[in-house]
């Protein structure tokens, strides 16, 4: 008989060092790196964590060749602790393999790190509703959890990373449990307590006021004004700054003898009521803040006033020149203010002065804000007008703080900004945006800091006392950076990762590189930040550099392994050691793992690297290269996931390109998602760099996954970046083929005047070209068009012209399709029993070209016509056959179309219980593609609409 003990569910400590429980039982967790994967995968609890990405949890760029099977090895050494009763072929209920990757399953009560995130949240809400008792009684008994920092003991980038976060969740939650603590009376031993822990974190001022009111509390007015003296003489030696204005303030309340003090408000973020439980938090995508941010203090006041003041929605435009600080101001402000937004904080780089990649379009990043506040793909509206709409909609009521960074113009801005009370938006850019400052933005231009912050940014960074000891050294890179934020940083970097080299000795490095970012033009000559960056890359080996160099060749927004080894043309172990010392010279940033981009300056210093040193055969060569690896792994991932599509002619990949395949359909689908920005950019780039057959390869191979996947705003870039494409080239053929599909990808979004412009475009070059067949798949696409705008009549006429050019052309294939759509559109004007002769006539036809699609369709239609017909064991057949068909060539958009029809016609036929399922079915292909369909079919299941067939594809 197995023990209790064995039964009972593994519980978890993190919050300390590792451990394990089976009840009252402690577990062996075996080797340090084993209780790292655990570490790990505790960190993801509940949320599945892919391979790849937990390798670079625990080893990081050291990952060992062998990673994969270390890892598979420790998984089985915690499962078998963890889940000792399974059995040696049942799957372990604790961690298994999921498609997603690892997934440890813990219940919400045994683990430590949510019990504690579970107490906290339950304080504030309870402190906000004014039960100040049950905030402090929760908080002490969230706190008791901590034994230790975070997995005490242990090392990886993913916890050392973490432990850090955790460590600011856990002071906070401190620096709450005492303010509230104070509000209760409750001071006995706070003021020992606060000692150490002002000791512990010297440079929280909130301590030190929240000290300095235990003092006073306590009778000791004199010691809470010494406290005061104390923090300011700190703050000084430390940083050069007076204490915040609420410290200085509490001072002088303490110093006049008020018996007042105020009592510690409650945060703002926390607004639950005592009857509701915490909302759930809202998106929260700011970046980190600089550690060793510097000055700004004006601007910083200016935006706090803006803040407070009474206007409607604020809006602030933070501009100046590049590198002048201007991401670095905002987001130092958007952490500070952040509780006063309880309902979120959203960020985007707008990318309006990449020089390689396309600013983003203000439809995407509404599509990814109303994503970010749990919007599902299918209910975002198609057009800019109305996603807009809906995220004003969606703020309304709401305290939302949204940072638009790197904008390009006002009209980019625009659409993304609130416009209801409570509100903020802060916008970043180099322009002045004279436009938006006149629709009631209020500007903050960013000047240069000044010498004295300038410096004291250097000695923030690469130390007080080295700085002190230099100052002339000091006072030289000052202004050779042209007091200039980012080539200041760039500097510092470079000290601090040389200890021992006298700062005298860097600037006289500094003063002998030649060159000059424009950009980066400061005030004089002597200013001169390209100096710096290229100071920065003469350390790089001569791998690394060229690495570099030809980095500022790739479109971005991102690269990845595989795609930098193609473009250096080396194999991707080794690429991955160039990246690291990339990335460690700060040169690079790595975003997510495997994944890494550039500041917009460094690309320009970059490519203008590449420019002066790899000739111009190297270059193009590598740019071949980069293009051959989108153009062949997505061409892989193309016929794995659509493999009945005829596939473009395309020249064999360049043999140094790396270029990926695939498992299987999902790992395809994956790779798409993940590159598509990508895709798209390289696109646009292979257009302006003279490589136009690229671009129009390139969109053909991703257009079945753009459209199925109702990405249809990126396939319409693409395909007019194919149409500029094939103006270069003379390619008449190509340019009929993008307006065809520029056709389809307007219709999908109902702009269908558009659709049918771009139709008729591409019937005229197909006509003047000859191509019946072409020509007359034209006329079916015009059909479509009528059919959508409510006429269906004059659908079926097109497609009657279009069977006498295909048959005109000897065409057999054309002729079924256009058979039967002239079935389809008989069956819509009611004529069900010439749709079923004519769909018989077009199957003849099709098993003569052994044209799957087209029989898979016309089985679909036949199967309409008889549900209407009332023959629904017929309809039933005919789907079941179009179903079939379209499971065979792997088409999930098609499968869940005919899933849907089918479930119409078994809820027809009485059989309610089977139409469910079926819609079921196909609601989760539609939720996985994000295809709006699937919001009719949401619709549906919940009652909201009659049942009815799902529209024409």
């Amino acid at each position: 008989m197995v023990s209790s003990r064995r039964d009972a569910p593994v519980r978890l400590d993190i919050l300390g060092q590792l451990q394990a429980w089976h009840g009252e039982d402690l577990v062996p967790l075996g080797s340090i790196k084993q209780r790292v994967v655990l570490g790990a995968l505790a960190l993801h609890a509940n949320r599945p964590i892919g391979r790849e990405q937990l390798i670079a949890a625990v080893w990081g760029a050291d990952a060992p060749t062998y990673a994969v099977n270390l890892l598979q090895k420790h998984v089985s050494g915690l499962r078998q602790v963890l889940d000792p009763i399974r059995s040696a072929r049942s799957r372990s209920q604790v961690l298994s393999w999921t498609d997603a990757g690892y997934l440890l399953s813990i219940p919400h009560d045994f683990l430590d790190l949510e019990r504690f995130d579970r107490g906290v949240t339950a304080a504030r809400a309870a402190r906000a509703a004014g039960d100040l008792a049950t905030a402090a009684e929760r908080l002490h008994n969230a706190l008791g959890l901590w034994r230790g920092p975070l997995l005490d003991g242990l090392t990886s980038p993913l916890v050392d990373a973490e432990r850090d976060r955790l460590a600011e969740r856990h002071i906070v939650a401190v620096e709450e449990r005492i303010e509230i603590d104070l509000a209760l009376g409750d001071d006995q031993d706070l003021v020992a307590e606060l000692r150490r822990l002002v000791a512990a974190h010297p440079l929280r001022e909130r301590l030190r006021g929240l000290l300095m009111r235990a003092l006073y509390r306590d009778g000791r007015q004199a010691e809470a004004l010494a406290a005061f003296h104390e923090a300011r003489e700190h703050l000084l030696s430390e940083l050069g700054i007076d204490p915040t204005p609420e410290l200085q303030h509490l001072h002088q309340r303490i110093l006049s003898g008020d018996a007042e003090v105020p009592r510690a408000a409650p945060a703002a973020a926390h607004t639950a009521t005592a009857t509701s439980p915490a909302p759930a938090p809202g998106p929260a995508q700011l970046p980190h803040g600089l550690a060793h941010f510097t000055g700004r203090t004006a601007e910083l006041d200016q935006l706090t006033e803006l803040a407070g003041s009474d206007q409607s929605v604020m809006i602030a435009a933070i501009t100046g020149t590049a590198g002048v600080g201007k991401t670095s101001l905002a987001l130092q402000w958007a952490h500070r203010v952040a509780p006063d937004f309880p309902d979120g904080q959203l960020y985007v780089n707008l990318r309006g002065f990449d020089p390689h990649g396309s600013p983003m379009e203000p439809g995407e990043v509404l599509r990814g804000f109303l994503e970010a506040f749990g919007v599902a793909a299918q209910q975002i509206p198609a057009g800019l007008a109305d996603r807009a709409a809906s995220f004003r909609s969606l703020l309304a009521g709401r305290r939302v703080l949204v940072v638009l960074d790197n904008a390009r113009d006002t009209e980019q801005v625009l659409p993304l900004l609130p416009g209801t009370p409570g509100s903020a938006a802060v916008v970043t850019s180099r322009r002045r945006l004279s436009a938006l400052v006149a629709a009631g933005a209020v500007p903050v231009t960013l000047d240069l800091l000044t010498a004295n912050e300038a410096a004291l940014l250097l000695a923030r960074r690469f130390g007080a006392e080295r700085a002190a000891a230099e100052p002339q050294a000091v006072t030289e890179l000052v202004t050779m950076c042209a007091r200039l934020p980012l080539a200041l940083a760039i500097v510092a970097a470079r000290a601090a990762a040389f200890p021992h080299h006298r700062l005298a000795a860097l600037a006289a490095e500094l003063r002998e590189a030649t060159g000059g970012l424009d950009a980066f033009m400061g005030e004089n000559e002597s200013s001169d930040a390209r100096a710096v960056l290229s100071w920065s890359y003469q350390q790089l080996s001569d791998d690394a550099a060229r690495l570099f160099r030809l980095l500022g060749l790739h479109p971005g927004p991102e690269i990845t392994y595989p795609a930098a080894a193609s473009l250096a043309g080396v194999p991707v172990r080794r690429v991955r050691r160039l990246l690291t010392e990339l990335s460690g010279a700060h040169l690079l940033e790595e975003r997510a793992p495997g994944r890494f981009t550039f500041h917009d300056l460094l690309r320009a210093y970059a490519a203008e690297q590449a420019e002066d040193l790899d000739p111009q055969p190297e270059r193009g060569a590598a740019t071949h290269r980069v293009l051959d690896h989108y153009l062949h792994s997505a061409r892989a991932a193309d016929r794995l996931l659509y493999a009945y599509r005829e596939q473009v002619a395309v020249d064999p990949p360049d043999p140094a390109a790396t270029v990926l395949t695939f498992a299987d359909a999902d790992a395809a689908l994956s790779w798409f998602a993940a590159e598509q920005a990508v895709l798209v950019e390289a696109i646009a780039h292979a257009t302006e760099l003279g490589f136009p057959e690229y671009a129009s390869r390139l969109t053909w191979t991703i257009t079945a996954f753009l459209n199925y996947q109702g990405k249809w705003d990126a396939w319409e870039t693409c395909l007019r970046a194919a149409l500029t494409a094939c103006a270069r080239t003379g390619d008449l053929a190509g340019a009929a083929l993008a307006h065809r599909l520029l056709s389809l990808a307007l219709l999908q979004q109902g702009a269908l005047d558009a659709a049918a412009e771009h139709t008729q475009r591409s019937l005229e070059l197909f006509d003047r070209l000859g191509d019946l067949v072409n020509s007359a798949r034209l006329h079916l696409d015009l059909g479509r068009i009528a059919d959508r705008q409510g006429e269906p009549g004059a659908a079926l006429e097109r497609a009657r012209l279009a069977l006498g050019l295909f048959r005109e052309a000897g065409d057999r294939s054309g002729e079924a399709d256009a058979l039967n759509w002239i079935g389809r559109y008989s069956a819509n004007l009611g004529n069900y029993a010439d749709a079923l002769r004519y769909c018989r006539e077009s199957l003849a036809l099709h098993g003569e070209a052994d044209d799957y699609p087209g029989q898979a369709d016309t089985w679909d239609t036949l199967g309409f016509a008889s549900h209407q017909l009332g023959d629904y064991a017929e309809a039933t057949t005919c789907y079941e056959r179009a179903l079939a068909l379209w499971r065979r060539l792997g088409d999930r958009y098609e499968v869940a179309t005919t899933l849907l029809r089918l479930g119409d016609t078994r809820q027809a036929a009485g059989d309610a219980a089977a139409a469910g399922a079926l819609w079921r079915e196909a609601g989760g292909i539609l939720d996985d593609l994000g295809h709006p369909q699937a919001a009719q079919l949401r619709d549906r299941l919940t009652g909201e609409i009659p049942t009815r067939p799902i529209p024409e594809r």
